[in-house]
């Protein structure tokens, strides 16, 4: 595995500060280096800098990030905005979150050049989320079979209590019997 990248090896408060003007987008490359330096002088004259390219390499990586983090925030309030949540589309969306986050943490996983994490290490790693992945996919099974049923407990209710008012008519002779019948027979096929 490679290095770390020099932002990586950077101390915490500079990559933060590195992240954050990242992320806003304010800043072109050129002017982000030149604030470095003012702010960090010291570091800048020992050389501790990232390069323009460094931090333009770092700035690909975190925008792809970001790209995920935005597109699945985005797909969950498309999803809540045209479903609402009778059909639970925020545990849907949640989901896809997570996935999303999971595939972003494997990826980063990947990137990662730890000498204290050895393969083992990692294959334990992927195994526990694979093994969180299986629960979710249960969980989201489970929810939908649970919704398909209550749904269709609810339709049953209602062609029952639409059943006993029809029924009913027909009992106090509002509604002609036969004439009943065939409109049983059209809405319900009964």
């Amino acid at each position: 595995m490679g290095r770390k990248s020099a932002v990586d090896r950077l101390p915490d408060d500079i990559k933060a500060y590195i992240h954050g003007q990242l992320a806003d987008g304010r800043m072109t490359l050129d002017e982000l280096i030149s604030d470095l330096q003012t702010r960090w002088p010291d570091e800048a004259e020992a050389g501790e800098l990232p390069s323009r390219s460094a931090v333009g390499r770092y700035g690909q990586k975190l925008e792809r990030r970001l790209s995920a983090i935005r597109a699945s925030t985005e797909a969950a309030k498309i999803i809540h905005a045209q479903a609402g949540d009778r059909e639970d589309a925020r545990s849907g969306a949640l989901t896809a979150m997570i996935q999303s986050e999971l595939f972003e943490s494997i990826m980063a996983l990947q990137e990662v050049d730890d000498e204290d994490m050895t393969p083992g290490d990692r294959v334990d790693l992927l195994s526990k989320a694979a093994k969180n992945i299986a629960t979710l996919t249960r969980s989201s099974v489970a929810l939908k079979r649970y919704q398909d049923e209550a749904e269709e407990r609810a339709r049953a209710r209602l062609i029952a209590e639409q059943r006993e008012k029809l029924d009913e008519l027909g009992r106090t002779g509002e509604v002609d019997q036969d004439v009943l019948n065939k409109v049983i027979k059209a809405a319900y096929g009964l």
